[in-house]
């Protein structure tokens, strides 16, 4: 059986209890201002709330990091 590894959905508000950075109000402001800093993949609004893609996030943090 080949199971495909899904990445976690972490809610915004919750991100510290996984990860110590970046922070919820660092972690806002890359929401607002998603588009222009690319990494509006990232993020997933579902039933009012914003859901981080943590993979795809941490692949965004490395991709910028290479530039």
């Amino acid at each position: 059986m080949n199971e495909e590894k899904k990445s976690r959905l972490i809610p915004l508000t919750k991100w510290n209890q996984y990860h110590p950075w970046p922070t919820i109000p660092g972690l806002r402001n890359l929401v607002s201002h998603a588009q222009q800093k690319k990494c509006a993949e990232v993020f997933v609004k579902a039933g009012g709330r914003w859901l981080i893609i943590e993979d795809a996030f941490f692949a965004w943090v490395y991709s910028c990091k290479e530039k």
